[in-house]
């Protein structure tokens, strides 16, 4: 089985590569199953349904977020009726929504999605290390490949939810800050690794934010409303393929494509 997970998907420039890219990469690689981290797709800040519908058109299967899944006051209506948009797990019981989905590859294969946040630097939540494992195991039964999304700060607590789920998931892949790592491996285990997948976004900004907004808050430490950059796009993800039987990971190829290289990937359905 052959995965592609999305980073996250940041405003208008995030969401036309990822419309272009993504149908080409199902062709090109093979694809059984997207997955993407779309809590910034709105404008740099949350999701609304119309967009999460839009994203779904591109060919992706499931979407997860963050601690921006709030943002845009109408997912609250939303995200309820649509089992294909997570949000954290770890979320109080009482939040809308849920942080797992069993879903179906295109042949007809189980697979299994966590979304659970960090508490390092954000919001206190229920403890994602014992909550990723209640998720889990509520999949088990029904699926051997599992992929987790890790909204996080700390890089220590994206590595070691690594080792924790290590040889019980697929993969184990951060989202949140936007800036993708060269630490992609396959633990001990067999679980694929990557401390952050990245942003597909705008890339010529302050991780999605337009560069003199952002700079002018750093120099001065004034307030400044940050609105999302408007340069070309670039997609940061993970192709990762599973073992069926074993819900083991095999392969783990990190991706970080420009406009240029989607134009090279299928010219047929690039724009599709």
């Amino acid at each position: 089985m052959r995965i592609l997970f999305v980073g996250d998907i940041f405003g208008k420039p995030g969401r036309e590569i990822a419309r272009r890219a993504i149908p080409a990469l199902i062709e090109r690689e093979s694809l059984d199953f997207v997955i993407a981290n779309v809590e910034n797709a709105a404008a740099g800040f949350g999701i609304t349904g119309d967009i999460a519908d839009a994203i779904l058109s591109y060919g992706v299967d499931v979407m997860t977020t963050g601690n921006h899944v709030w943002d845009k006051k109408e997912v609250l209506d939303y995200i309820p009726r649509q089992p294909k948009l997570l949000r954290p797990a770890n979320f109080p019981a009482g939040a809308p929504g849920r942080g797992s989905y069993l879903g179906r590859t295109r042949s007809g294969e189980p697979i299994g999605v966590v979304n659970v946040m960090g508490r390092i630097f954000m919001q206190p939540l229920e403890d994602p290390f014992a909550v990723v494992l209640k998720e889990i195991d509520a999949l088990r039964a029904k699926a051997r490949v599992i992929v987790v999304d890790f909204h996080a700060e700390a890089t220590s607590e994206k590595v070691a939810m690594g080792w924790h789920l290590d040889g019980r998931v697929t993969g184990v892949f951060g989202t949140h800050t936007h800036v993708q790592t060269a630490d992609d491996r396959i633990l001990p285990k067999g679980t694929a690794y990557l401390t952050d997948a990245g942003m597909t976004g705008p890339h010529d900004s302050i991780i999605g934010v337009t560069t003199e907004i952002a700079l002018t808050r750093f120099l001065t430490g004034m307030p400044a409303k940050f609105e999302s950059a408007t340069g070309p796009g670039r997609l940061n993800g993970v192709i990762v393929t599973a073992d069926l039987a074993t819900g083991r990971a095999t392969s783990l190829q990190r991706l970080s494509l420009s406009t240029a290289d989607v134009d090279t990937l299928a010219p047929q359905t690039a724009g599709r």
